[in-house]
C-alpha cells in the first residue's frame, strides 16, 4: 500500500486559470522541490493509478526538458508534449512554425532520442532535473513490481466480501426467510457469467475511474475520524462517484461486480456511511430484473445495518421480484407489513414509485395475491398556486380562452416525428454559407477523416480553432457528449418512447388551431395527461449524474484516442516521395508566466488542409438547435424542454447540486407560476426573416463589415511577425517584438472566435429558412429566463434578432404602423428624450430615407446603416414599407417583433423599493410630458462637474471637453445597481474612451478614472434611497456568510432561491497527457465564498425580482391572447398589441411593488438564519 502511495508523490500538473463554458476550471503547477512534507503525505492518499505510469514517464521528460528549454531560451512560446511529426508545407519555413507553436522537427530522430538543451552549459538546475527524474524512475520500477501482484480495488473488494459474508445472515429483521424460493444461486451464476472477456476490455475507462474512486474512498475513511462533520456533506462528491459507477457496471448487466463493489464499501466502518440509499435501489431494481429474490434479501439485510430505512422504490422491486417468481403468500405478506411500518402508503407506490407498464403488472400481481380487490387509485387533482400576485390568474371562477399555434394538428405530430428523429440522432448535419472553391486533392484528403470513430470525435476535430483549444475544455466537450448520448439512449426504450409518443401526440390537441380544446395551460393540460399514463413523467427524467471526476477520466481516454488514433498523410502540400501517416493533434503546454495550460492543437498541415478543403457543412449537437416541434411542457424540476435531450430547468456551474435539490424539495405548486411561464415563452413559434438573411449573407462573404459588426474572415487577420533578431539585439527590442507578436496572434484569435459565431448563427437560420421552429427556455438561479439553444436566438446580437420574425402574423390595425414607426426611431437611438408624439412626427419627416433604405439597402442613401442598431432598422424599415404599399395597412399582416424597453429597470426597482421618488422621475415611473432618459441625466451631470474642473484648472477635464456623452456612461449607470465596482466602471469607460478615433490614447487610462467617479457621484444624487438599500442587503449577507451560510431567499412567486458562491475545492484527476486539477466554486461542503456572498446579493435580488416581474406579464399576456416573449426587461410583442402589453406591464409592476417585498425579506432572513439565536 505504501508503494502504491508513493507513486503519487511523482505527479506534476501543470496549468493555470480557465474560464470555460462559464466554468471556472484551473490547472494548477505543483512541482516535488516546493511541496513541504504534509503535502507530500496528503498526495500519497490521493491515487494508486499505474495504468499510465509508462505514458507519464515519458510525459514527465519531455515537460521537464521542455522547461528547460523554455527557461534558457528567451523567446519560445509554446512546447510540444509529445514528438510531433511536421509535414513540409507548400508555403513558409521553420520560423512560421515556430510561430504557431511548434518545435523543430524530430521526426527524422530516434524516439527515444533527447532534445539537446539549448545552451552550451548545463546548469545545477538541470541537474537537479536529471537525478529527481533518475529517483523518479526507480521509484515507478518498484511500483510495477508490487502493484503486478495484486491492484488495491482488487484488495478492498475482496477483503469488503470477506468481512461481508461473515455476517451477512446475522440481521433478517427486514425480510423474511427466502429460502424456498426458486431464484437463488444458479441464477446470479449465470448472470455473472455474461461477464465475458470483451466486456472486460471494453471497460478501460470505467476502470480509471474505479481507481480514483478507491483512492477517494481511503481519503474518506482516513480523514475527520472523529465523524464531526456532517456527513452529507463529508461524502456528497464520493457518493456521486460510487453511485456512477455502480450505474456503469448495471448498465453493462455486470450485477455481480456492482454487488461486490458495494459490499466492498459495506465492510468497512469509514466506507458504509458513504453508501445511500440510491446506490441500494439500483442494485435492487436490477436484481428485480433477474428475479433474484435471494439478493433481494441480502440487500435489505445489509441497508437494515446500515440504518437506512427502505423507501417506495425498494419496495416497488422487491414486490417486482415477488411477482416474477410468484412468491409465497406469507413472504408478500409480510413485505407490505414491513411497508405499512415504515410509514409508506401501497397506494403512493403507483405514483411516485415511477413504474413503467411490465413494472407494475409485476408489482400489482405480487399485491393483489394478498389483496385481490386492490386496484392502483387515480391521481389526486393538483394544488393551485397560492401566490397572492396569481389567485386571480389561476381562479376557474371565469372561463380562461388560451391562444392556439398558427399550425394544424396533423402538421405538428409531423413535426414532433422529426424532431425526434432528430434528436435520437444526437447531431445535425448543415450546410455552411461561407462559400469558397473545394480542391480535389483537399477533399481527398479530409474525406478518410471522417471514417475516424465515432461521429461526435470527428465534430470536436473539425470544431478545434486553429489555435487549439484548453485540454480541460476539449476534455469535458468529449465526456459530456457521452454522457448526453447515454441518458438519451435510455430513453429511447420502446416502452418509454410509446409512452412519451402517446402523451405528446395529445398534448397537441392543446396547442393546434384546428382543434377546441383552448381552456387549459400547457402544464396543467400535461398533468391531466399523467393521471391517465402507465408511465409517470418522472420515469423519463431519472438521469443519473456523472461526476466531473468520472467526466475528466472518460474525456481523457477519448483525448488520448483521437490523438494516437487520427492522422493524415505527411506529403499532401510537398513533392516528396515518401508517404508517411503523421499525427493530426498533439498536445502542447503553453506557458503563462511560471503556470502552464495544456492545449490540444491541430497539426498546422491540417489548418491548412481544411482551410483550403473550405468544408460547406457543419455539424452541430441537435441541443444547440432550435426545435422543430413544441418543447416539452415543464411540469417539475426534471421534466420539460427537449424531447430527449437532457435539459436543466436552472441552469447552473457543473458539480452545483443546491439548486436542483431546492427546486425538487420545495412544494410544486410554489413552482407553477414560473413552470407556466417557461412554457408560454418557449411556445412562440419564429421564423427566418429571409431578405434581411439574404443581404447579411452577402456582405459576410464579401469580407464583412465592422460598421455593420458583420465579422471579417481569417483572410484579413493581421500577419504575425517573424522570429528574427540580430545578434546585437537588446532585450528591450525582444520584448518588443513578442508584445506584437502576443497581440497578433490575440486579434488573430478574436477574429477567428467572432467569424465562427456568425458563421454558427447564419448557417442555422439559412438551414431554417424555410421553417416554423421553437426556443426551449429554462432560467439560471436568479430565476432569469434564456433559450436553451445558444448559438442562434432572439437573445443574440442586433444582426441574429433582425433574422427573427413572429411565425404568427396578425394585421396591424388602426395602431400598429404607428408603433412600427416608433419602433424604428427607437432602435436608431436619435430621439432618446422626445415624447412618442414627437417619434412618430420624425418618422413621417424622414419617410423617404425609409422607404430608400427597404428598396436599395447596399446601393441607395444607406441611411439605415447610421444608426445603433442598423440591421434591426433595416428589418422594420421593410416592415413599414410593406405595409404602407399595401391597399389597407390596417390589415397588413405584420410578423415583425416590437419591442419596449425598460428604463434602466434596476434603478426602477430600486427607485420602487425605496419609494424614492425623484429617482422614480428619472426612471420614467413617475407621470412626464417627455421620457426621461437616465444615461442622459448622469451624462449632463458629469458634463456640468467637468467644466466646473476645468475652470478650477484640472487637465484632464480639459482634456474630456466635447467627449461625455450618453454612449460613454451608459453601460456603467447601467451596471451600478447590478453591483459593479470603481474598478469595473473605469474598465467600461476605458473601453468607451479607446474607441473614440479622435481621443488622445494617452490619456485614456486618467480619463477613466476620473469619469467613473463623476459617474458614481451623480448616481449617488439622482438616488439616494437607492445605495441605503443595497448597503442593507450587503451587510445582510456579510453576517449571514460570516455564519457559516449561503444566502438564499424567496422570490415573491414563491422561487427558492440560494447563491452559489464557496470555498474553491480542488480535485485532481490524473491521465497520460497531463494531470488534471479541477476547481470547484459552488460546493456546498466547503465554507460560504464571504466576499461573493455579500457583494452579489444586492443585483441576484434585484434580477429575481426584475424575472418575477417579466413572468407575471408574460402570464397575464398569455391571459389576453398576446403573442409575448422578452429579452430581460425588454418585451416583445405584434405591432397590434403593443398597447395591451404596457398596459399589462405597468398593471404588474405597480402589483408587485405593492406587495411589502423588503419586510417578507427581512422576516424570511430573520427566521431562517436568526431563529436558532432566538
Amino acid at each position: 500500500m505504501k508503494s502504491q502511495r508513493e507513486n503519487v508523490a511523482q505527479d506534476r500538473t501543470f496549468g493555470g486559470y480557465l474560464w470555460l463554458g462559464g466554468r471556472r476550471w484551473v490547472i494548477i503547477q505543483q512541482s516535488k522541490w516546493r511541496r513541504n512534507g504534509q503535502d507530500r503525505k496528503e498526495e500519497t492518499q490521493e491515487s494508486n493509478v499505474h495504468s499510465c505510469d509508462c505514458a507519464f514517464s515519458s510525459l514527465l521528460d519531455s515537460v521537464l526538458e521542455a522547461r528547460v528549454r523554455q527557461l534558457q531560451t528567451e523567446y519560445v512560446s509554446e512546447v510540444t508534449v509529445n514528438r510531433v511529426e511536421v509535414a513540409p508545407l507548400r508555403t513558409g519555413s521553420q520560423k512560421d512554425l515556430e510561430a504557431l507553436g511548434l518545435v523543430e522537427d524530430r521526426a527524422k530522430g530516434d524516439a527515444s532520442s533527447v532534445v539537446p538543451v539549448v545552451g552550451k552549459t548545463r546548469s545545477r538546475w538541470v541537474e537537479k532535473l536529471t537525478q529527481e527524474k533518475s529517483d523518479l524512475y526507480k521509484r515507478q520500477q518498484h511500483l510495477e513490481v508490487r502493484l503486478k501482484e495484486e491492484t488495491f480495488c482488487e484488495s478492498q473488494i475482496k477483503k469488503g466480501v470477506r468481512a461481508f459474508l461473515s455476517r451477512k445472515l446475522k440481521s433478517t429483521k427486514r425480510m423474511p426467510d427466502t429460502g424456498k424460493e426458486k431464484a437463488d444461486i444458479g441464477e446470479e451464476t449465470a448472470v455473472a457469467g455474461q461477464e465475458t472477456a470483451h466486456d472486460t476490455v471494453r471497460q478501460e475507462p470505467f476502470q480509471k475511474a474505479l481507481k480514483v474512486l478507491e483512492r477517494n474512498k481511503t481519503y474518506v475513511v482516513d480523514s475527520d475520524p472523529s465523524g464531526q462533520m456532517s456527513e452529507v456533506l463529508r461524502h456528497s462528491g464520493k457518493q456521486l462517484l460510487l453511485l456512477s459507477c455502480l450505474e456503469c457496471l448495471l448498465s453493462q448487466n455486470r450485477l455481480t461486480q456492482a454487488s461486490d463493489l458495494l459490499l466492498s464499501y459495506f465492510g468497512h466502518s469509514g466506507g458504509r456511511r458513504v453508501l445511500t440509499l440510491p446506490m441500494y435501489n439500483c442494485l435492487l431494481k436490477a436484481w428485480a430484473k433477474q428475479g433474484s429474490l435471494h439478493q433481494i434479501s441480502t440487500l435489505f439485510s445489509v441497508m437494515n445495518e446500515s440504518g437506512l430505512t427502505p423507501d417506495l422504490v425498494s419496495y416497488a422491486s422487491v414486490l417486482e421480484c415477488m411477482g416474477r417468481v410468484n412468491a409465497d403468500f406469507k413472504i408478500i405478506e409480510s413485505c407490505l407489513k414491513q411497508m405499512v411500518t415504515d410509514g409508506l402508503q401501497l397506494e403512493n407506490l403507483f405514483h411516485k414509485g415511477a413504474l413503467h407498464k411490465q413494472e407494475r403488472m409485476m408489482v400489482l400481481k405480487a399485491i393483489q395475491k394478498v389483496e385481490p380487490g386492490f386496484s392502483p387509485p387515480p391521481a389526486s387533482s393538483h394544488k393551485i398556486a397560492i401566490s397572492p400576485l396569481l389567485r386571480d390568474f389561476y381562479s376557474k371562477e371565469k372561463p380562461a380562452s388560451y391562444p392556439k399555434l398558427p399550425l394544424p394538428l396533423l402538421e405538428l405530430q409531423k413535426r414532433f416525428q422529426q424532431q425526434l428523429t432528430l434528436e435520437s440522432a444526437m447531431t445535425i448535419t448543415i450546410d455552411s454559407v461561407e462559400k469558397t472553391p473545394v480542391t480535389k486533392n483537399s477533399c481527398q484528403a479530409v474525406s478518410p477523416l471522417f471514417s475516424c470513430p465515432p461521429a461526435f470525435s470527428v465534430q470536436a476535430l473539425f470544431n478545434l480553432p486553429p489555435h487549439g483549444d484548453s485540454l480541460i475544455h476539449f476534455v469535458m466537450d468529449l465526456a459530456m457528449k457521452v454522457y448526453n448520448k447515454n441518458l438519451i439512449q435510455m430513453k429511447m426504450k420502446p416502452f418509454v418512447l410509446d409512452e412519451l409518443n402517446r402523451k405528446y401526440m395529445n398534448y397537441l390537441h392543446l396547442l393546434a388551431k384546428d382543434t377546441q380544446l383552448d381552456s387549459c395551460l400547457p402544464r396543467e393540460f400535461w398533468e391531466s395527461l399523467e393521471s391517465e399514463a402507465t408511465i409517470s413523467s418522472d420515469f423519463f427524467t431519472q438521469e443519473k449524474v456523472w461526476p466531473d471526476v468520472v467526466l475528466v477520466q472518460l474525456g481523457t481516454h477519448l483525448v488520448e484516442v483521437l490523438v494516437q488514433a487520427i492522422r493524415m498523410p505527411n506529403n499532401l502540400f510537398s513533392s516528396q516521395t515518401e508517404k508517411r501517416l503523421i499525427p493530426v493533434l498533439y498536445h502542447v503546454y503553453s506557458f503563462l508566466s511560471v503556470k502552464q495550460i495544456g492545449f490540444i492543437k491541430p497539426h498546422p498541415a491540417f489548418n491548412q488542409l481544411v482551410a483550403e478543403a473550405a468544408c460547406t457543412k457543419l455539424t452541430f449537437d441537435s441541443s444547440v438547435m432550435p426545435m422543430l416541434c413544441p418543447p416539452k411542457p415543464w411540469t417539475s424540476p426534471v421534466f420539460g424542454a427537449y424531447v430527449l435531450h437532457p435539459t436543466k430547468l436552472m441552469r447552473c456551474l457543473d458539480g452545483t447540486v443546491q439548486h436542483q435539490q431546492q427546486l425538487e424539495n420545495c412544494p410544486q405548486e410554489h413552482l407553477h407560476s414560473v413552470l407556466d411561464a417557461l412554457n408560454l415563452l418557449g411556445n412562440c413559434a419564429w421564423k427566418v426573416n429571409q431578405p434581411v438573411l439574404d443581404l447579411i449573407i452577402s456582405i459576410f462573404n464579401a469580407k464583412g463589415s465592422k460598421k455593420l459588426d458583420v465579422p471579417p474572415p481569417m483572410s484579413e487577420a493581421p500577419i504575425p511577425p517573424s522570429y528574427q533578431f540580430s545578434k546585437d539585439a537588446s532585450s528591450l527590442e525582444k520584448s518588443r517584438l513578442r508584445r506584437e507578436i502576443a497581440q497578433c496572434h490575440k486579434t488573430t484569435r478574436e477574429m477567428y472566435s467572432l467569424r465562427t459565431d456568425a458563421l454558427y448563427k447564419l448557417s442555422i437560420a439559412h438551414h431554417l429558412r424555410d421553417q416554423i421552429f421553437w426556443f426551449p427556455h429554462n432560467m439560471d438561479f436568479r430565476g432569469r429566463t434564456y433559450p436553451c439553444p445558444p448559438h442562434f436566438n432572439h437573445l443574440g446580437s442586433d444582426m441574429t434578432r433582425a433574422i427573427l420574425l413572429f411565425a404568427e402574423g396578425k394585421p396591424l390595425g388602426p395602431s400598429g404602423l404607428n408603433w412600427l414607426k416608433i419602433h424604428l426611431i427607437n432602435l436608431t437611438g436619435l430621439k432618446k428624450r422626445e415624447s412618442l408624439k414627437a417619434r412618430l412626427a420624425y418618422a413621417n419627416e424622414i419617410l423617404e430615407d425609409i422607404l430608400d433604405s427597404a428598396d436599395n439597402p447596399l446601393t441607395g442613401r444607406k441611411w439605415w446603416m447610421d444608426v445603433d442598431e442598423p440591421w434591426q432598422a433595416l428589418a422594420c424599415c421593410m416592415e413599414i414599407a410593406n405595409a404602407v404599399r399595401s391597399p389597407d395597412p390596417t390589415a397588413y399582416v405584420s410578423h415583425l417583433p416590437v419591442h419596449q424597453d425598460g428604463s434602466c429597470n434596476g434603478l426602477q426597482h430600486y427607485a420602487a423599493l425605496g419609494r424614492d421618488v425623484i429617482g422614480a422621475f428619472s426612471v420614467n415611473l413617475m407621470p412626464c410630458d417627455v421620457p426621461q432618459d437616465v444615461y442622459s441625466g448622469v451624462a449632463q451631470l458629469v458634463e456640468e462637474q467637468r467644466k466646473r474642473d476645468a475652470a478650477k484648472g484640472s487637465s484632464i477635464a480639459q482634456v474630456l471637453e466635447g467627449f461625455i456623452s450618453r454612449k460613454l456612461v451608459k453601460q456603467t449607470v447601467m451596471t451600478v445597481v447590478y453591483g459593479v465596482t470603481h474598478y469595473g466602471g473605469r474598465l467600461q469607460i476605458e473601453k468607451r474612451l479607446k474607441e473614440l478615433d479622435d481621443f488622445p490614447k494617452e490619456h485614456v487610462w486618467e480619463a477613466s478614472i476620473y469619469l467613473s467617479q463623476l459617474v458614481f457621484t451623480s448616481l449617488g444624487e439622482m438616488f439616494s434611497g437607492t445605495r441605503e438599500i443595497q448597503d442593507w442587503l450587503t451587510r445582510s449577507a456579510d453576517c449571514i456568510s460570516k455564519s457559516g451560510s449561503s444566502v438564499q431567499w424567496v422570490t415573491p412567486l414563491g422561487l427558492p432561491i440560494i447563491q452559489p458562491y464557496h470555498k474553491t475545492q480542488k480535485t485532481i484527476v490524473s491521465g497520460s497527457l497531463q494531470s488534471l486539477c479541477l476547481m470547484r466554486y459552488s460546493d456546498v461542503s466547503q465554507k460560504p465564498n464571504t466576499l461573493k456572498q455579500k457583494n452579489a446579493f444586492p443585483p441576484n435580488f434585484i434580477h429575481s425580482l426584475d424575472s418575477t416581474h417579466m413572468m407575471l406579464t408574460a402570464l397575464y399576456c398569455h391571459r389576453k391572447g398576446l403573442t409575448f416573449v422578452s429579452v430581460h426587461d425588454c418585451f416583445w410583442t405584434h405591432a397590434s398589441t403593443v398597447d395591451v402589453m404596457n398596459e399589462v406591464c405597468r398593471e404588474q409592476f405597480v402589483n408587485l411593488h405593492s406587495q411589502p417585498i423588503l419586510q417578507e425579506l427581512s422576516r424570511y432572513l430573520v427566521q431562517k438564519y436568526c431563529s436558532k439565536f432566538q
